[in-house]
């Protein structure tokens, strides 16, 4: 927000110097980011009277003109201005100035006469002719007759002013106006506010005789004002209104033009002008648009509207985009009589969605984002009207016309003096604390210890925001540093970040390195892991706005990435890798929006010391590790993407957990790799329900073991894991620990069959076994064996 000061001034008397001004302003909440003088490169410009004019002896097109600038001697000056003659008063850059384009003036001689300046034309100070109502085609300046001498021309064309730019927040929608930078300006140096004085000459008649206004959408347009100008006379801006829009940094373009923006920047409220002649029915109605309506703009731009925008409309046809932009069929132009002003209240969200739909961004929309305050619309206005009188613009109709249909209303929220003071480390009494209140325009109820918020100040309701106030007002640099009340808090990793920690601890022991692979993935990966097309993990979640195919939806699956990594390495010759990750799938959930997302361990290795029992061995370890006890593991014959004579699925506490074995020979053909890759995918959810965190501690046996070894022949499809649970089933509480030391099939076993040899280790808490009680239990396992999985004990 740029303010100049002598604009600001109007309102709050200021009476420091500029640094103190700044550092106030900043204190209290008014972030000053510079101050920029306006024609601040351009110097040592004056005006000078041409009080004698005599040919050049040697140019027919250059003339040597005798310039009082009211010195103790005249200056000689040489130039080929047309436009000037004896008498006129001019700018004059002196030996050493420097003008707006750089261009810098030194005296010295043109064909052989010495000249000791320049006159100025206004594009050598900045402004196009355009800008300077009066200003010749290509020619030097002519001022008035009563025109001072030597003093510096800037103050006349506006310029040397001093602008503060502002960094305001966007919960202070009232700080984005002259009016309320103003008002901040006079509560941090507890100045008077003095808004302008606002009186309308009106002329005899009543404007709701000549329009009508009607709001369709009451909770995107809240309120809707407009007051008809007559005998309109487009043209251009007085210099005082001229002087103050260049300040800012606009550009005037004609009266009626630059009125609105001189209302953009004093009340921070956009407005528009039609020419009421181009409405029809001279309806003005507050509609959402039709789908697919179509409406030209001030920028003579077509744009498609939707029915989400809300647009401006007459009896016919929609006439400007609601906050944005208008309508090229209702501007304002030189031939317009009668225009209706109107100034309204949007709703920001609204405002926002529609600019950047239709790519269209003009001051106004920016400020309505903010959110801006419907009770400054009928004020805004009436200033409007002042302005049409005091510019001569037109005549004014007697009479607003005022749709307000959800009126905003003060509210009233407690105070706690000691709260405040506590909380600011102050000890202000309440009747400091409620002046303070008062500077920023609250009103202060002693009785029951409530304040009043008016409706431009959105950004407070609660006691914190009052402390706020308190604390900018009276100055953070005043309040005497205290020591920390509370209490320091020390910070711990949850349960599952402590059991992720263990995983990449028991991982990295085991030479298995970590990997971080993209949750984005390309639909062309369930074609590469060889997935079913009926399978579920073919219905992804698709990201709405993609990079690109590659990264257009999220992963069902974790293989993808470690098999990627593993591909690349195998591809760069690495003779063995072993892969892990810690990462999330997302899979859909029915009637909702958003998917489940479910972490998973994913392990994945290859090389002469990868295979399935290595693999199924280090996930023994790891269950181990993590203190799992209820664990097995059975075959697994319906993946897809998984060998299916090489995969069992990991089961704890009887539920499904995971799966591990060898990846289908397809689908590491489809990655590149030309050897087994032994894979594992477990849900991390289910590591953490069966990890036991009581952990008991049981005293060293007192009474000696005792082994026993056995050796047996089953069927070649029987698997291990059957054996050892009737083992353990039938071993009881006496069988301690069950070790398998060797699985054989060859010329000496049957064809059909294989070898299983076990080391049983046996053990009582209160008594050394006897050989009876061993050869019981054995005899319990021999027959569990037999009648369960048709086991017979090997002879040799």
């Amino acid at each position: 927000m740029n303010v100049p000061m002598s604009w600001l001034k109007q309102y709050v008397d200021i009476d420091v110097d500029m640094k103190t001004f700044e550092d106030r302003m900043t204190m209290s909440g008014s972030k000053v980011e510079a101050v920029e003088e306006t024609g601040k490169e351009i110097t040592k410009v004056v005006s000078g009277k041409i009080i004698d004019v005599q040919p050049h002896p040697n140019a027919d097109k250059l003339r040597i003109m005798q310039v009082d600038i009211k010195g103790e001697r005249t200056l000689q000056i040489v130039t080929a201005a047309t436009n000037v003659q004896c008498g006129d008063i001019v700018p004059v850059s002196l030996d050493g100035a420097t003008l707006a384009d750089g261009l810098k003036i030194k005296s010295g001689k043109l064909r052989g006469e010495v000249s000791e300046g320049m006159f100025c034309s206004v594009e050598e100070l900045g402004f196009d002719e355009k800008d300077i109502e009066d200003a010749p085609h290509n020619g030097v300046y002519i001022f008035p007759a009563d025109m001072p001498l030597g003093v510096d021309v800037k103050p006349y064309f506006g310029l040397g002013e001093q602008v503060v730019e502002y960094e305001i927040t966007s919960n202070r929608p009232d700080c984005f106006s002259i009016l309320g930078i103003a008002r901040e300006a006079a509560a941090t140096f507890n100045k008077p506010f003095k808004f302008p004085e606002i009186k309308v000459e009106e002329i005899d008649g009543d404007i709701n005789e000549f329009a009508s206004i009607q709001i369709e959408n009451e909770e995107l347009c809240p309120r809707y004002a407009a007051r008809l100008i007559k005998n309109v006379k487009v043209g251009p801006s007085p210099k005082w209104l001229k002087d103050r829009l260049f300040s800012a940094g606009l550009r005037p373009i004609n009266n009626i033009v630059d009125i609105t923006n001189y209302m953009l920047l004093e009340f921070g409220q956009p407005m528009h002008a039609f020419d009421y002649d181009k409405l029809a029915g001279h309806q003005i109605i507050v509609r959402n648009a039709k789908e697919g309506e179509k409406l030209i703009t001030l920028f003579e731009e077509e744009k498609t509207l939707d029915s989400s925008m809300l647009v401006i409309a007459d009896a016919e046809k929609a006439v400007a985009i609601a906050g944005v932009m208008g309508g090229n069929n209702s501007k304002v132009t030189e031939e317009t009589k009668t225009i209706l002003f109107e100034c309204a209240n949007f709703s920001g969200y609204s405002i926002r969605q529609t600019s950047k739909k239709l790519g269209l961004r003009s001051d106004s929309s920016i400020k309505y984002t903010k959110g801006l305050d419907p009770n400054n619309i009928t004020l805004a206005l009436e200033r409007a009207a002042q302005l049409i009188n005091l510019t001569g613009a037109g005549e004014v109709v007697k009479g607003t016309i005022d749709v307000y249909p959800r009126k905003r209303e003060e509210w009233t929220i407690p105070y706690d003096v000691q709260w405040i003071n506590h909380f600011l480390g102050t000890s202000l009494s309440e009747d400091e604390m409620l002046e303070l209140f008062k500077r920023v325009e609250f009103i202060p109820h002693k009785e029951s210890q409530t304040v009043t918020i008016p409706t431009f100040r959105p950004d407070v309701t609660m006691m914190a925001d009052l402390a706020e106030e308190v604390a900018r007002l009276y100055g953070y640099d005043r309040i005497e540093p205290t020591l920390e009340r509370g209490r320091p808090t020390r910070g711990r990793k949850k349960f599952d970040q402590l059991v992720c920690d263990a995983i990449r601890q028991f991982m990295s022991m085991y030479g298995v390195h970590g990997a971080l692979t993209y949750t984005f993935e390309s639909p062309k990966v369930f074609d590469k892991l060889n997935i079913a097309a009926d399978s579920a993990l073919r219905n992804p979640l698709v990201i709405t706005n993609p990079l690109g195919e590659d990264f257009s939806i999220m992963r069902t699956t974790t293989l993808n990435g470690i098999l990627s990594s593993l591909a690349t390495n195998y591809n760069r010759r690495v003779a063995e890798a072993a892969l892990y990750e810690i990462g999330k799938v997302y899979l859909k959930q029915e009637g909702k929006e958003l998917p489940a997302e479910i972490k998973k361990l994913t392990i994945g290795l290859y090389g002469k010391n990868a295979d399935f029992f290595s693999l199924k061995g280090m996930i023994e370890a790891l269950l181990d590790h993590l203190h799992i006890e209820t664990w097995e593991v059975e075959r697994q014959t319906e993946l897809d993407y998984m060998h299916p004579g090489r995969c069992a699925n990991l089961l704890i506490d009887g539920k499904e957990a995971g799966f591990f074995g060898e990846v289908h020979p397809i689908v590491t053909k489809n990655y590149d790799i030309g050897t087994k890759v032994y894979m594992a995918e477990i849900d991390l959810e289910a590591l953490l329900r069966g990890i036991h965190r009581d952990i008991t501690f049981k005293a060293l046996p007192k009474y000696p073991a005792t082994a026993r070894d056995i050796a047996m022949l089953v069927g070649e499809n029987v698997l291990v894991g059957e054996l050892e649970k009737i083992i353990k089933v039938r071993g009881g509480k006496l069988l301690e620990k069950l070790e398998l030391f060797d699985v054989y099939q060859g010329k000496q076993i049957e064809a059909g069959y294989k070898s299983v040899a076990y080391k049983l280790t046996f053990r009582a808490d209160d008594h050394t076994l006897t050989d009876e009680e061993i050869q019981k239990v054995m005899k319990k396992i021999l027959s569990g064996l037999e009648m369960n999985c048709g086991a017979k004990l090997r002879d040799q």
